[in-house]
């Protein structure tokens, strides 16, 4: 028996607003009963021995130091910019400022 009814497929399809023909009521019927004993699989070869897990192997994060460290001068990081106002960045407005 399916899992999973036309009428259930017309039901899910009304709820998304999705336009399906009869033809695609039983196509999709038949996909969603082959996802659904698929998941069911899965299920059944989880162990209760066995921890659920995020990832087939071990993640550990590397961090390194929060060292401060001397950083680009103000002059030398504007050396390179076509327009600079103020010891910043000069770019053309792309928004107008509302009144």
């Amino acid at each position: 028996m399916a899992a999973i009814s036309r009428e259930e497929v017309a039901h899910l399809a009304r709820l998304s607003r999705l336009a399906v023909t009869e033809e695609e009521l039983d196509q999709f019927a038949g996909q969603l009963d082959v996802i659904l004993q698929s998941v069911a699989r899965v299920g059944e070869v989880a162990a209760e021995d066995i921890p659920p897990t995020s990832h087939s192997v071990p993640l550990t994060n590397v961090y390194r130091e929060d060292v401060p460290t001397p950083s680009l001068a103000q002059e030398a990081a504007l050396s390179g910019a076509p327009d600079a106002y103020e010891g910043r960045f000069r770019v053309p407005r792309i928004l107008d400022e509302e009144d």
